[in-house]
This record gives C-alpha cells, structure tokens and sequence, in this order.
C-alpha cells in the first residue's frame, strides 16, 4: 500500500489511501453504514450517511360503528399482545461489532440454536467474523431462543439484533 503524508495533522499521520478505498468499497457491498479499522494507535473509520427517499404512507382505519342493539356477554378477552421492536425486545442479543454473521461453526453443519432451543447462559448462539476473527455470540442469560433475526453469512452492523432470548 501507498503511504501519504497528510500534511494537516501535526504528527505526520500516515494515511493509506488504498486502505480506506477498500473500506468504502466493502461499506458499499455490504451496504453498511460504518466500518472501523484499528491498528495499535492508529484508526481509520469510514462512514456513510443514510437517506430515506420516501416514506411509507400510513393507513388509519375509520372507526367502528357501535352496534345497535347490546350483544350478549361475552367472556373478556385477553390484553392483545404488542410487538415490540426487536432492538428494543428485552430479551434482544446485540452484535457487539460490525461483521458477517454465521449461524453454524462451519458451512453445511448444523446451527447452533433455533427457535424454541433452550439455552443456557453462556452457550454460543452464532458467531460474528469480522476482520477474520471469528467472535462467538454468547447467550447472556438461561432462556428459549423466540427468534433468530438474521440468515447465514449476512454481514451485520453494531448493535444490530441478532436473536431474542427470553
């Protein structure tokens, strides 16, 4: 790789430009948001900002019409259950760094967990690869797995929910 010397910075940084042109390449591959690179002291981050084009429009039913006559009694219903966002799900696992998941230890076999599992804590849920490291995602407390979020060798960002735990 080509080194500059960034003349700005007072220490002489050196920046590798072929570097952060193959961080933006993989930012745009992998339709991240951001990718991050550290080396001893040195780091190199290369973001992107989003922008929503349109919005989807929203629907509003219209009320409905109270019946004419009082219906008999009926047994009272259950509270309906609200879905909640999986990033805000108590029982979410979170990616603790951007990569590419991976749902088995290697291609073919079978996957760690799958939905309705019974994990203990510490059991590995997927792995997450980044910067050829494979980072095993661990349960962080005893529960059934709800939900996977994510397919096999999907590349994944910070903070994205990858499996609900409860």
């Amino acid at each position: 790789m080509t080194d500059e010397r960034d003349s700005s910075q007072p220490d002489g940084m050196r920046i590798e430009a072929d570097l952060v042109r193959q961080l933006a390449e993989l930012l745009n591959q992998n339709e991240l948001t951001e990718i991050e690179v550290v080396d001893g002291d040195r780091r190199i981050a290369v973001r992107r900002e989003v922008t929503v084009t349109h919005a989807a429009p929203v629907s509003v039913a219209p009320p409905a019409a109270a019946p004419a006559a009082p219906a008999p009694a009926a047994p009272a219903a259950p509270a309906p259950v609200v879905d909640v966002p999986p990033a805000q799900h108590p029982g979410a696992v979170k990616s603790p760094m951007v990569g590419t998941v991976y749902l088995s230890a290697e291609p073919g076999s079978k996957p760690f967990v799958a939905i309705g599992d019974s994990v203990a804590k510490g059991d590995t849920l997927l792995i997450v690869e980044a910067m050829k490291v494979m980072n095993p995602i661990v349960a962080p407390k005893a529960g059934t797995v709800r939900q996977v979020l994510v397919v096999d060798a999907q590349p994944v960002e910070f903070d994205q929910p990858l499996v609900i735990v409860e």
